[in-house]
């Protein structure tokens, strides 16, 4: 029986996580919770699973006694860390439970976007598990244990400090259902509302991801996380515009063969794959029916002029240093405006070029200059607006 932590057991990966440890009563304890906005909830998931309130942490803000709070849930006696937070605020938690020999099934996109090379290192040193949960690095994790390898550039028990460079990769293939805009002109964009953004047309998730998936910025950081996570170079991974997301990434080795994982578009498959690692579990998720599919499968090239926001990704991975920090902290707060209606949609990915554009690299950052400059980043946005 695995013991579990769950930092954000209330939002939308949070709750799934939970409905896999109730198909899975016989492999998981859950011995800590975390919230920010919604502590009833969190109440109520504790007496169902049996967790003491003093491991029952709110953490409704992003000062360092919240920060220390999350630190403390992601260093008690378990087996497995679920980092299932938004923001920046999953940086350092993720980081210490590392620190502390802890496994972690990551669905914290920033955590590896801003601190990948420190994060990544520590993971080998201690020699533990980074363990995706995003629905495209699942898949690519599972192509590569396809190809009888280890399936990151973290710790494994098969094969040690293995990057997908040394199992012949050609490229990593990161799919993308397109976003409620898919097809639209960069006119066309301007007169996005909040709402439109906020309907996508494949996934439920929370706000801010949709947002991100909207203007493509989604696919964007899940490809720096890749770079760091798989141990491959930014040209080597390929975005591919899937409309129906029933393939989920895919991989093409050195004989241009190619591996994917197919699967319907929910979040609790991925989510039991990382819990149950090595063994598969039950998910609770429908089958895929092939024969019954409303469409057949479909592949499109992104529109990189039109969602600029790829673009800009890919520059400031390929650029490295504290580019990805500045992108992220700027992107996280652009859309905190946008869906506070204080900014068009347009004006995310045009004040991301400016800041892009104009931003001084630093390399060789610690863990504190990263935090450093998202603040930095965060207050020169808000200053703006």
């Amino acid at each position: 029986m695995k013991r579990i932590v769950i930092l954000g057991s209330t939002g939308s990966i949070g709750t799934q996580t939970l409905d896999i440890v109730r198909k899975n009563p016989d492999r998981f304890k859950v011995v800590a919770l975390t919230c920010a906005s919604n502590p009833e909830l969190m109440k109520a998931q504790a007496a169902e699973f049996g967790v003491p309130e003093k491991n029952c942490y709110i953490c409704d803000g992003d000062d360092r006694e919240n920060a220390a709070l999350l630190i403390e849930a992601a260093t008690l006696d378990c087996d497995l860390v679920v980092n299932a937070l938004m923001g920046m605020r999953g940086l350092e938690p993720t980081y210490h439970a590392i620190m502390a020999g802890r496994d972690v099934a990551l669905a914290n996109k920033e955590t590896l976007v801003a601190g990948g090379e420190i994060i990544m290192k520590a993971a080998r040193d201690k020699r533990v598990l980074i363990l995706p949960i995003d629905s495209e690095h699942s898949a690519i994790f599972q192509c590569l244990e396809g190809n009888g390898g280890a399936y990151c550039a973290s710790f494994s028990e098969k094969t040690e400090n293995v990057g997908a460079g040394d199992r012949k990769v050609k490229k990593l293939i990161l799919t993308c259902s397109g976003g409620p805009f898919r097809g639209y002109t960069a006119k066309m964009l301007e007169k996005v509302s909040l709402a439109e953004a906020l309907r996508h047309p494949k996934w439920n998730m929370g706000k801010k991801i949709t947002v991100d998936s909207a203007t493509l910025m989604n696919k964007g950081l899940e490809l720096i996380e890749a770079r760091w996570l798989f141990d491959i170079a930014p040209a080597d991974i390929e975005i591919v515009v899937h409309p129906q997301s029933i393939v989920h990434s895919a991989v093409e080795f050195a004989d241009n063969s190619v591996l994917a994982q197919l699967g319907v578009p929910d979040m609790r498959i991925p989510i039991s794959l990382a819990m149950g690692y090595p063994d598969r579990i039950e998910s609770g998720e429908a089958e895929l029916d092939f024969f019954n599919m409303a469409s057949n499968l479909s592949f499109e090239r992104p529109d990189y002029g039109t969602f600029t926001c790829l673009g800009l990704a890919r520059e400031a991975i390929e650029r490295g240093g504290s580019c990805p920090v500045v992108l992220n902290g700027a992107n996280e707060e652009l859309v905190s405006l946008f869906l506070e209606e204080k900014i068009s949609f347009t004006d995310i990915q045009k004040t991301l070029k400016d800041i892009i554009d104009s931003h001084k690299a630093v390399y060789n950052i610690s863990m504190d200059e990263i935090l450093e400059i998202d603040r930095d980043t965060r207050r020169m946005i808000r200053e703006r607006y």
